[in-house]
């Protein structure tokens, strides 16, 4: 038997590998949010928040357009995306043990790592052409639903496989249907992964630019309609302005990108408070 000595020394040097690594892997995340909080926040205000763009090359105007904007699409993707997601990833890990289950696992491999402008493109050629749905919230809902579906799926799919055996059967044995052992034990068990993994979609599906340019297009007003009218975006007027000759158009890019980031952490901060709530 090794000495105690020696167990404690490897002990501490693997702990200090462990913290080393999750500070490198979480300064990243705290250099980019600082670094576009610098930037944004002299240009974030109330006017940002609550006016329209102004006309080419004028000062001042906002993107409440696009804020609001990119809350309807994403609230169209995930009202798309969340249940299909969830429902697939039940599917491949309860009843996926047969060749549909591996040919839905193998489709959704592939369009994990199908770019987001591919998705796009045939979201504009099925969606926005064929069905003449044209530019609209719903056409880029659906292309983020196509983007978002994949994460969901597989997340859900690793998280129920997480969840005991032991606790299924415990539930058959009581003479509940599977469905229900399913919805009411193995579902709870794992819905603090399954929330994370929804949360993780939806925050990599609102900075999408390159689909909402196939089928959201832009707009510098308020759309009243949500299947046949171009919508503003946060991502797309982000793109926009920083590509502009205009200072004031890049400085508000900047406001743009932070304002993004923060409707991210607050729908993260909701899901965790609704999580831990149920749980409770």
């Amino acid at each position: 038997m090794k000495p105690l000595a020696y167990r404690k020394s490897i002990n501490i040097f693997m702990l200090s590998l462990c913290v080393l690594a999750t500070v490198i892997a979480i300064i990243p995340l705290f250099s980019i949010t600082w670094y576009v909080l610098t930037q944004g926040l002299p240009a974030l205000n109330m006017d940002f928040l609550t006016n329209l763009p102004t006309p080419v090359g004028e000062p001042g105007g906002g993107m409440a357009n696009a804020i609001v904007g990119t809350l309807i699409v994403v609230a169209i993707s995930s009202a798309i995306g969340i249940p299909v997601g969830v429902m697939s990833g039940i599917f491949l890990s309860e009843y996926g043990r047969n060749r549909l289950g591996r040919v839905v696992s193998f489709a959704t491999d592939i369009l994990l790592g199908a770019p987001s402008i591919v998705v796009g493109i045939f979201t504009y050629g099925v969606v926005v052409v064929s069905l003449g749905v044209g530019f609209s919230a719903l056409a880029g809902g659906i292309a983020l639903a196509i983007i978002m579906i994949p994460n969901v799926t597989r997340t859900t799919e690793e998280m129920l496989k997480l969840v005991p055996s032991h606790i299924r059967e415990a539930g058959l044995a009581l003479g509940l249907p599977r469905w229900r052992v399913i919805l009411l034990v193995v579902l709870p068990s794992a819905l603090k992964g399954i929330t994370t993994g929804i949360m993780l979609a939806v925050a990599r599906v609102s900075g999408e630019t390159a689909p909402l340019l196939f089928t959201a297009f832009s707009s510098r007003y308020f759309a009243e309609d949500i299947i046949d009218e171009p919508i503003a975006t946060l991502p797309v007027q982000i793109y926009n302005y920083s590509i502009a000759p205009y200072d004031d158009w890049n400085a508000q890019a900047w406001a743009g990108a932070l304002v993004l980031i923060m409707l991210v952490f607050l729908l993260n901060i909701m899901a965790r408070l609704v999580t831990f709530r149920r749980n409770g």
